[in-house]
């Protein structure tokens, strides 16, 4: 029963988050649903977060990770109940988004990618593999097109 409540509570947070008034109430619903949220995140609309419902901890998003519109996080995935579904590979695995990062409108990211620190993704890109730190990649599927030089003060 304890596992209802929580699915049920998960699905009703993330229902308001996606179109909060406020970004910082976006933050606090993302939180109180079991993601890992560091400080001075920015998630603009309509965030969609695809996963199972009972699993927890497994979102990350590092300091001062800035998320635009209608971004779209995999972290599961999966045919349901058709008939494929035996040879069909199912994906589920946490997202890693660490400090800096960068994710441009529309970006969808699929289970297990890790984003690395102050990397940019480009709008409408797909993420399908882990992005190293301060790269700047797009497209379908994403891939590096440009790698930023050391800011000042980066340790």
């Amino acid at each position: 029963m304890a596992r209802f409540w929580w699915r049920l509570k998960k699905k009703v947070l993330k229902r308001w988050a996606r179109n909060a008034f406020f970004p910082s109430w976006r933050i606090q619903l993302l939180r109180w649903c079991g993601y890992q949220i560091g400080q001075d995140v920015y998630i603009a609309d309509e965030l969609i977060i695809a996963e199972e419902l009972e699993d927890r901890n497994n979102l990350t998003l590092g300091d001062r990770v800035s998320i635009a519109p209608r971004v779209t996080l995999v972290l599961s995935s999966h045919p349901n109940d058709s008939r494929i579904r035996p040879v069909a590979p199912v994906a589920r695995a946490p997202i890693v988004i660490e400090a800096d990062a960068w994710l441009g409108a529309g970006v969808v990211v699929l289970p297990g990618v890790r984003i690395g620190r102050g990397a940019i993704i480009g709008a409408n890109s797909v993420v399908t593999k882990d992005v190293p730190p301060l790269n700047v990649v797009a497209g379908q599927p994403a891939r590096t097109i440009r790698v930023l030089p050391t800011p000042p003060g980066w340790t």
